[in-house]
């Protein structure tokens, strides 16, 4: 059908004036509306539970609810993938971690989401480091000794899984030291713990926050956390680095993203609303590092320096995939 000039002028007359006007003029009044924040997993994980605390902290800086939706499956690419589609109007926040972000591109050969193109970052909130736990029947009382331990006969380790972020950390690990290391794959970091402490497995690579209970309660024994220092919680715990592994870092990370091409004005807003409500000292931050977690740094909580991050992990995961030879599937 074809539409007259003055009867297309007359509809868009009829139109609402915000109708016509463009995304960043939206933007000016954002938000009118509840915002909802998707965490990719179940609840009651890592990702769920610093999801939360952050969602409350936007919430008091914006003024509306924040509604945490979880939609979990295919390691976190379901969630990630209902983001990526989603209008870049800065009512829908993404919560990221190493899955969807940079792991799941180098084991999942069909994602319906372009982790590099389809979403904005806007602040690292926080990390969980990743560490060694040995079983207290190995010999082995430090990393060096691990390591050359490792050298005369393989050491067991386990991992969350095939692909997973500690697994891509072990396979990293190996390539560094040279480590003799044999890789059991289990459902998820807690699934192990049990099979570690009664001696079936020699070792593990999860979670700081993980395997510090069973390291404090004397059940098992941490030898090496992947931070550039040492954690506050644990100082008497050295670092790689400290057990001779330049510049080794390894962690599991949290932050949080918007659909590519929000505007840049909500971009910010969520950004500083991310970074008061996480200021050192803050209710929130203690509570993150009572988790076990490390806040990120100021120059990690903005919208840069989160890009700059996510970058540098998607290498290493994608150095890592081929150091273990995971083809997606």
């Amino acid at each position: 059908m074809t539409v007259s000039r003055r009867t297309f002028i007359a509809t868009l007359g009829a139109l609402p004036a915000a109708a016509l006007l463009p995304r960043e003029v939206f933007a000016a009044g954002w938000p009118d509306r509840p915002v909802h924040l998707i965490v990719p997993f179940a609840p009651g994980g890592n990702a769920d539970i610093v999801g939360r605390l952050v969602g409350d902290q936007i919430s008091k800086a914006i003024g509306q609810p924040v509604v945490v939706e979880n939609r979990g499956g295919a390691g976190g690419g379901i969630g990630a993938a209902f983001v990526a589609r989603s209008a870049p109007d800065g009512y829908t926040l993404f919560v990221g971690s190493n899955g969807p972000l940079t792991v799941n591109p180098f084991v999942q050969a069909h994602l319906e989401y372009d982790p590099t193109k389809d979403f904005a970052p806007i602040a690292l909130t926080s990390y969980v480091p990743h560490a060694i736990i040995v079983t207290n029947s190995l010999a082995a009382k430090s990393l060096p000794e691990f390591i050359a331990q490792s050298k005369k006969q393989a050491i067991t380790m386990a991992s969350s899984g095939v692909g997973s972020a500690t697994h891509m950390t072990i396979e990293r690990f190996k390539a560094a030291t040279g480590a003799n290391i044999t890789h059991v794959p289990y459902r998820s970091g807690g699934a192990l713990m049990p099979d570690l402490m009664g001696g079936s497995v020699q070792s593990a690579m999860t979670e700081f926050s993980t395997a510090l209970p069973l390291h404090k309660g004397g059940k098992a024994r941490i030898i090496a956390v992947g931070l550039a220092q040492r954690s506050k919680l644990a100082p008497d715990i050295p670092t790689f680095i400290d057990g001779g592994v330049k510049g080794f870092t390894a962690e599991s990370y949290i932050g949080i993203l918007a659909p590519a091409k929000t505007p840049a004005d909500v971009i910010a807003k969520v950004e500083k609303a991310v970074q008061d409500g996480l200021k050192p000292g803050s209710p929130a931050a203690e509570r993150l590092a009572q988790l076990g977690a490390e806040v990120a740094t100021p120059e990690q909580m903005t919208a840069k320096g989160f890009a700059a991050f996510i970058a540098t992990d998607y290498e290493n995961m994608k150095q890592a995939a081929k150091l273990a030879d995971i083809k997606p599937q």
